[in-house]
């Protein structure tokens, strides 16, 4: 039976830079494992509308999405959970009360609050998206706005105390660390994603691997029992099975190679 393969995104199969480099040894690893017919996904805490061409073309069967709550498998949308309008519109409300700086993420774009203090983060996240052709023109007063998931900046005078006493009540509140977070809906994640795959599929547990490097993967990584850290990754470390070679030292080649999926 073939093996399943997950791979986050940023820092795994592309450096966490301004290089965003794709090494070639990982081009190469994923066609490799393709053509022995195991299945391979992208499962990213980005929404799909910002899986971008280079990462697309190196192949893979299948999508998850924005923590679990996207879902495409060839070609095919099998899930997609947006938030309900009326309770988007609250939770906007409610960043403007807390003081944060939010992002909102739907599968078909982003959104953004003008009222919302200005981060050095969301000036750096605004210039890589302009830089890579992302439409930043959605706003929280459009028509459609909408969301899966956002993320927020703290800044000195944010009420995080109000913010983690509410949207804890119905959200995974993430720290990516810096003054950053993360908010997924309770019930949904990269390991969701998976379990919904593998039933979908009729795929052993024991035929999934997963490879990531942050902390934003362990839901993912401890989902499966054949877990991958990338090289540099030292955060994970104690939460995974296998810790492979940095990204630009033929990480992903060298941990397929090591489970003997190419």
């Amino acid at each position: 039976m073939s093996s399943i393969i997950f791979f986050d995104i940023d820092g795994t199969l592309v450096t966490e830079d301004e290089r965003a480099i794709i090494p070639d040894s990982t081009r190469e690893a994923v066609k490799r494992t393709r053509e022995k017919g195991n299945l391979t996904f992208i499962n990213s805490g980005r929404t799909a509308f910002n899986i971008s061409p280079r990462v697309k073309e190196l192949g893979f069967d299948g999508y998850i999405c924005g923590c679990g709550t996207y879902i495409e498998y060839n070609g095919d949308v099998i899930l997609s959970r947006t938030i309900e309008k009326n309770k988007c519109r609250e939770i906007a409300e409610l960043m403007r009360e807390c003081n944060v700086t939010p992002v909102y993420e739907h599968s078909a774009g982003y959104f953004f609050d003008d009222k919302a203090p200005m981060t050095d983060g969301l000036k750096y996240f605004m210039e890589v998206f302009v830089d890579s052709g992302i439409d930043v023109s959605g706003r929280v007063e459009d028509d459609n706005f909408g969301f899966d998931k956002f993320v927020i900046w703290e800044n000195p005078k944010s009420d995080m105390e109000k913010f983690r006493n509410e949207i804890g009540k119905k959200f995974s509140i993430i720290d990516r660390g810096g003054g950053f977070f993360e908010n997924v809906p309770l019930g949904f994640s990269k390991a969701t994603g998976i379990q919904h795959i593998l039933k979908k599929l009729d795929i052993p547990m024991e035929k999934a691997y997963a490879i990531g490097d942050s902390m934003n993967d362990l839901p993912m990584l401890e989902a499966v029992p054949n877990s991958i850290a990338m090289g540099g990754a030292e955060v994970i470390y104690p939460y995974v099975s296998y810790i492979t070679t940095p990204i630009e030292e033929n990480g992903i080649a060298n941990a397929l190679a090591h489970f003997g999926l190419i």
